[in-house]
């Protein structure tokens, strides 16, 4: 037997920015135990408005599975007298399974014999089941605070006003969040009035949209404000760029979404168009329009919570209220043009970066010196990048950016070309932010980049001096995303570059930073940790960056080569074999009292086996070499792999610990040189190759 299930609970608007998942949290939660029950369904449906968090369970199982099983209890030499009576242990037993003495028996549980009892388990009725379910999963919800309203002690994201719990056409008897359960609910806030009562469940979204003009499934609404607003788009000889964030926003602000076309004055495009798109996007929640090259036009996309005969209402007072805004963007940007970048600098020396670490001023200077001496040690023209570095952060006290924070580096690059900086100076001004977020984009200019990683090494490594480590769940300067930004720069930049050598600069330029060398050392070891989960969301297995990270390497595009050689060859035939055998030899050299460190005897060479593998070594030797030379690592391991048959033979013929000593000494100086060899890439001994 199976049922159908409905739940809804209806609250004043949720916030926007968290409904989705509100919604995706409720329906992953309640899912999630009724699978840990044991109840089967056919479909389960969620739902999310603004003012509505539901779910539809379609042919849910009517019981928990019944199964039958075995309850072990007290030894049986405990659990009666000598008289044959049931003793304390034995009848509290029998009240815990809820069976008569009569009802138990004697068997072992494999050690010892005891009382057993069969229980039947399951069988529980899912409709007293799921006001548990739900009123656990909603306590699970990710609110970041919660409020109370009236008198009641009650706490909820949003005020609660109505909850709907039914099975089929019954309404469950139940109460939540201070609501009591019925088949009633409401539908859009101006275009329904009153009560909707819902007769039949699985018709839910119909009722909703039919009798209520609400769209009741997130989803649904989403799609249709995507594509109303390109058609509104192509309306107007243009393309509307669809930001996820802010789909996802208005798809939780409106439930009958309407998508209709405005204009501003076409004198606003001489404002850069980032400052007119962030006024239209994060106060008004406005889609801007371009044509086909890119270019910004004159126009927006609103979307109407309203269904209208006449919608230029709407129209003209959404381009009203957008006109002033506009005009503020302008303004900023006209009253920052009458100052250069550069005389803005000193306004700098009075906003403070951190209290230890002095002003941004004084963060500009040390970017400025790190960003000469990166362009240094990469033998490229670093006056781009140096001048860049001294601006990069002049924007920060300028009317724009104090109206608009996001448009930090972008107000800066317009300035920058507004005051004769070349055009190589101005981009690196801008994109000495990216990446911004994970998977963002990388700078373009080598000038940028080399900012880039100035401004987040100076940051890390002041923050590491002063002691303030992040921890698990304290990051307030960001430097996980920092050091992972670093990692991102070099490596996918391909930036030969010492990460240990860039910190102990940086740490330099701290006129205060005491214990500088265990401040480089904190600061390597905390940003090539961030390689860790780099490589886990590559797939490659832990022990491979593992078996790179025992050599102590600070240079992270060479980390970076020899991992993807490694794990490449990890996958080959004889790794196992060649991983195996460095970890005997491993353990052979460890248990030394003294290193062999003597060249190889041939005269020595006894065996046919040491021989061979002494000749096949020997012979690649040079060959290697020139491949480490030119850090040509995957190269490198393929051809010692093909050691891999002479090294087998070798264990399997040769007694390494010969009683004579010269042979003995003259098979560990072949071992070491095997090892050796393969160290020159990683400790591939510390792979657990999987097979």
């Amino acid at each position: 037997m199976s049922s159908n299930f409905l739940f809804e609970l209806g609250t004043e608007e949720l916030p926007p920015k968290s409904l989705l998942s509100l919604s995706e949290a409720l329906a992953a939660s309640v899912q999630q135990q009724l699978k840990a029950l044991g109840l089967k369904f056919e479909s389960f449906d969620s739902f999310a408005s603004p003012r509505r968090l539901a779910f539809l369970v379609k042919q849910l199982d009517e019981h928990t599975p019944v199964s039958e099983v075995e309850n072990f209890g007290p030894p049986a030499k405990v659990a009666f007298d000598k008289d044959g009576n049931a003793t304390k242990a034995a009848l509290a037993f029998c009240q815990r399974n809820g069976v008569s003495i009569d009802e138990v028996s004697v068997a072992s549980d494999g050690k010892v014999e005891k009382l057993v009892c069969k229980v039947t388990k399951g069988g529980e009725l899912s409709s007293e089941l799921l006001p548990g379910i739900v009123e656990s999963a909603l306590a699970e919800l990710p609110i970041a605070k919660r409020m109370r309203w009236g008198s009641s002690r009650t706490e909820f994201v949003r005020p609660v006003q109505w909850l709907v719990f039914m099975q089929d056409d019954q309404v469950l008897n139940c109460s939540l969040l201070g609501k009591t359960a019925g088949n009633t609910t409401r539908g859009h806030r101006f275009h329904s009035s009153g009560t909707i009562v819902i007769d039949d469940i699985t018709n839910y979204k119909q009722i909703l949209r039919e009798q209520g003009k609400v769209i009741a499934n997130y989803a649904e609404r989403r799609r249709l404000i995507k594509q109303q607003v390109e058609a509104v788009a192509n309306n107007l000889n243009g393309r509307a760029v669809i930001d996820d964030d802010l789909l996802n926003e208005v798809s939780a602000l409106v439930e009958w979404p309407v998508a209709l076309g405005g204009s501003f004055d076409k004198e606003f495009l001489s404002v850069p168009p980032e400052a007119l798109i962030s006024s239209m996007k994060e106060h008004q929640k406005y889609f801007h329009v371009v044509d086909n090259d890119g270019q910004l036009l004159p126009s927006f996309i609103t979307v109407s919570n309203i269904e209208s005969d006449d919608y230029s209402a709407i129209v003209n007072g959404n381009e009203k209220v957008i006109r002033p805004r506009l005009a503020d963007a302008a303004f900023f940007f006209a009253t920052d043009l009458k100052q250069s970048l550069e005389n803005r600098r000193s306004k700098l020396k009075t906003v403070v970066f951190q209290a230890k670490l002095g002003s941004i001023f004084d963060k500009s200077e040390r970017i400025k010196a790190l960003a000469s001496y990166i362009a240094d040690k990469l033998g490229t023209d670093g006056s781009a990048s140096v001048r860049a570095a001294e601006l990069c952060k002049s924007d920060l006290v300028s009317a724009m950016v104090y109206e608009f924070p996001e448009m930090q580096g972008i107000a800066g690059y317009h300035y920058a070309l507004n005051d004769g900086e070349t055009k190589e100076v101005a981009l690196a001004i801008d994109e000495h932010y990216l990446p911004k977020f994970a998977g963002d984009k990388l700078p373009s200019s080598r000038a940028g980049a080399i900012v880039a990683l100035a401004d987040r090494l100076d940051t890390i490594t002041g923050i590491f001096g002063i002691g303030q480590h992040p921890t698990g769940s304290k990051d307030p300067f960001a430097l996980r995303r920092a050091s992972v930004s670093v990692l991102r720069l070099i490596v996918e930049l391909e930036l030969e570059l010492d990460l240990a050598d860039l910190v102990k600069f940086a740490a330099s330029q701290f006129n205060d930073l005491s214990k500088i060398e265990s401040v480089v050392e904190d600061v390597l070891s905390y940003v090539l940790e961030r390689f860790k989960a780099w490589y886990e969301e590559a797939g490659i297995d832990a022990e491979v960056f593992l078996a790179v990270n025992e050599k102590q390497l600070s240079a992270p595009l060479d980390i970076h080569r020899r991992v993807l050689a490694v794990s490449e060859f990890a996958k080959g035939s004889d790794a196992e074999a060649l991983a195996a055998a460095n970890k005997r030899v491993a353990n052979i050299l460890s248990k030394l009292d003294k290193q062999p460190q003597g060249e190889i005897n041939e005269a020595l060479l006894t065996e046919a086996a040491e021989k061979q593998l002494w000749e096949n070594m020997s012979a690649l030797q040079a060959k290697l070499q020139a491949l480490f030379m030119a850090k040509k690592y995957s190269e490198a391991l393929a051809q010692l792999s093909t050691l891999r048959p002479f090294v087998d033979q070798f264990f399997e013929d040769v007694m390494v610990m010969a009683d004579n000593e010269q042979l003995r000494q003259n098979r560990l100086n072949l071992l070491r040189l095997l090892r050796t060899s393969f160290l020159e890439v990683a400790d591939i001994s510390l792979l657990a190759v999987k097979r």
